[in-house]
């Protein structure tokens, strides 16, 4: 097997919906989740609000990270804000998340 990780591109984005959809499922918040692939390219990929990695096993989707950077005012450093790591179920404790 082999493990990688890649920055997102704009035609992931229908990827990184349906890892988001089972990051909602495994949280049991799917009735939460409002956002769409159009949306999600618009706002990652168009306006930059976001950035995204994609961890592939064997080139199969099976995990994301999204990210964005902030500022602290008071420290007046730049930082990393991690939003969310997910990896699928049957992925897990091959330490991907770690990666």
């Amino acid at each position: 097997m082999t493990f990688s990780i890649r920055k997102a591109i704009p035609q992931d984005a229908a990827t990184i919906y349906d890892l988001i959809r089972k990051l909602a499922i495994y949280e049991k918040l799917e009735n939460e989740m409002i956002t769409s692939v159009d949306e999600l390219r618009e706002n990652i990929f168009d306006k930059n609000f976001a950035e995204v990695i994609i961890a592939e096993e064997d080139q199969k989707p099976v995990g994301f990270a999204l990210y964005f950077f902030n500022f602290s005012t008071f420290v007046g450093k730049p930082g990393l804000y991690l939003e969310d790591v997910f990896v699928e179920p049957d992925c897990r404790g091959k330490g991907y998340g770690k990666k």
